[in-house]
């Protein structure tokens, strides 16, 4: 290979939303781009492996909610078959045999003006060089882009199989995390909303997160991080069971284009100079535990520190804060969300969103309190979730009927946990809040709280089953 380039491009496509990236690495993994899939919502993805299995006429058996690994096995089987369909776009783009594909020339002329790749390929078909010799310089030199996956640590709602509790191992975020391992992709998981000790302790069962005897990792380990003290104490924590952080994430909690995890009033700016001041020195801590952690466990400990990377994200909007992130606080790579979702070509939003979304004015947006998970929320006014809500309201019914209940995690009124955004939830508290004998001021402004929790997990997928005149039956079309 002629150049030593690790990633050919500096930026990178992250989660959104639950369905607006669901296939997004079908879209431009073989234009070498990396992207994010949500782990969150199994019912869709099995959905999306129906619909892609018949138009692609690959075998299609139904993953039913029977066996107790439902969730695991869904994932699983979308992520391969994802895999597969990239995988060979890919090889079909490299193929020369009826020429120079519109996808290869769009694959080159993605790449930055600086790739030394595109050089080298614009010289080889300026010289006419012969299809053979230019097919091999492609197999060896084009890279297909990472099918990357995105694990909420905290939406790991216990469940049931037949009615009686099951191991932890079953419950959403572990299965998400076992789904992705048994998976034949090579890329990473991305762990977002905190640290759950007893998901990273999950890791330690997979092989595909330790290092082979040449250092490669099959699978890696992403944190999404919004401070350095909070990635060094998950960087170490889990350098202690031997597994590996190759990058971490940076966000923006409060450019965040969903939840705002605010931190401490710190903006961007200060918390990347301290990764970048820092980020030795965070390396070389982690790799120290991590050869010992290796060692312990009787495995090969690679002799130096594993590659690390530091990316951020949130709130980019233009080329030039792109490049000055990279170049000031010596970022890797830039991670570009909202932006895409006005590219049909990448992700997948449904026309009416996509028509609001283009029409929308700063004064269209809000930080609402929506979100089941308790955490301020980025939304657009006029969104059809809101409307559909505010129509339940005046129906003297809030709240959702909860079909997917991947957010059901409070307990506060019954053993089994269930949604703040739902009609059970809802119904309970406000009976609770009728017996306070609040003045009508006040308690209409509890009411309000109530019931403006909105259900994210349909909201949020519906997009990609309108997108492709699926059926919403039962998520309605919010």
């Amino acid at each position: 290979m002629f150049t030593s380039q690790k990633n050919l491009h500096s930026f990178h496509i992250p989660v959104m939303g639950i369905g607006f990236t669901v296939d997004t690495p079908l879209k431009v993994a073989h234009l070498g781009l990396d992207s994010v899939i949500s782990l969150v919502d199994d019912i869709l993805l099995e959905k999306l492996r129906k619909m892609y299995c018949h138009k692609t006429e690959q075998p299609y058996e139904e993953i039913t909610e029977e066996r107790k690994d439902f969730r695991s096995h869904r994932i699983t089987s979308y992520l391969n078959l994802i895999n597969t369909l990239s995988e060979r776009k890919f090889k079909e783009l490299k193929n020369l045999s009826k020429g120079i594909s519109e996808n290869l020339k769009q694959y080159i002329d993605l790449l930055p003006e600086e790739s030394i790749l595109k050089e080298k390929f614009n010289q080889l078909v300026s010289k006419s060089t012969s299809p053979e010799k230019l097919e091999a310089f492609l197999e060896e030199n084009l890279k297909r882009g990472s099918i990357d996956v995105n694990i909420m640590t905290k939406v790991d709602k216990e469940n049931y199989h037949k009615k009686e509790k099951l191991p932890s191992i079953y419950n959403d975020a572990h299965a998400a995390l076992k789904g992705f391992a048994d998976s034949d992709l090579s890329s990473s998981v991305i762990f977002s909303a905190g640290m759950n000790p007893r998901l990273y302790s999950y890791l330690e069962e997979f092989e595909d997160f330790y290092p082979d005897e040449k250092g490669t990792l099959k699978k890696k380990i992403v944190l999404k991080v919004s401070d350095y003290r909070s990635a060094l104490i998950q960087g170490k924590f889990l350098a202690k069971k031997g597994l590996w952080v190759s990058e971490y994430r940076i966000e923006s909690g409060l450019n965040c284009g969903g939840h705002a995890f605010a931190t401490d009033g710190y903006l961007l700016g200060p918390i990347l100079a301290q990764f970048r001041d820092h980020r030795e020195n965070l390396i070389s801590e982690t790799y120290e535990i991590y050869k010992k952690a290796l060692s312990n466990k009787s495995r090969f400990s690679p002799e130096t520190a594993l590659p690390i990377k530091f990316s951020a994200q949130g709130g980019v909007g233009t080329a030039e804060e792109h490049q000055f992130l990279l170049e000031h606080y010596q970022m890797d790579a830039i991670g570009w969300g909202t932006p895409f979702l006005l590219v049909p070509e990448s992700t997948t939003v449904d026309k009416g969103t996509l028509e609001k979304l283009v029409k929308a004015k700063e004064e269209d947006m809000y930080l609402s309190n929506i979100s089941p998970l308790g955490v301020p929320f980025h939304s657009i006014k006029s969104n059809t979730k809101d409307q559909e809500k505010r129509a339940l309201i005046a129906k003297n019914r809030p709240g959702s009927s909860c079909p997917k209940k991947f957010v059901a995690l409070n307990k506060e009124f019954t053993e089994k946990a269930i949604c703040t955004a739902s009609r059970q939830y809802q119904n309970l508290k406000i009976k609770e809040l009728e017996k306070s004998e609040l003045g009508e001021e006040a308690y209409q402004k509890k009411y309000d709280k109530i019931v403006e929790k909105s259900c994210t997990c349909v909201g949020l997928g519906t997009s990609a089953l309108l997108k492709y005149n699926l059926d919403t039956k039962t998520e309605g079309e919010g």
